[in-house]
């Protein structure tokens, strides 16, 4: 086990658990149900790149290789893109918030290199 790899990912399914609450119960009067929607799309990818981490923290010791890239990415990942949207989904309410779209892109592209990485690993090292 990575107790770091592992306990990030945790703390970021807590964190999607609670900001998934917030959407369901707290936005409404807030923002448009569009942008509810593409704040639950953040909490998902969230929730999503959470799981992987738990997962690979938690059997690290298996692998023939450090997972350092992979975590590194995957959380530059998550605050890029998830971080991105949720910061976009308040942008009526702060317009300069529009622009956190533009960085929204290459957080999902690290994440997609985390796993591109993590993949290539794998087959080398088989």
């Amino acid at each position: 086990m990575d107790k770091n790899i592992t306990l990030a990912g945790a703390i970021l399914i807590c964190i999607s658990i609670i900001l998934g609450a917030m959407a369901a119960h707290g936005l409404e009067s807030l923002i448009s149900d569009q942008l509810i929607t593409t704040f639950e799309k953040g909490v998902k990818y969230q929730m999503y790149a959470g799981i992987g981490l738990l997962a690979v923290g938690l059997s690290a010791d298996k692998l023939a290789f450090k997972p350092n890239a992979f975590f590194a990415l995957n959380l530059i990942g998550v605050f890029l893109f998830s971080g991105g949207i949720y910061a976009y989904t308040f942008h009526e309410m702060y317009e300069g918030l529009r622009t956190a779209a533009l960085i929204v892109p290459f957080g999902g592209f690290a994440m997609i290199l985390a796993w591109f990485i993590f993949i290539i690993q794998i087959v080398r090292r088989s």
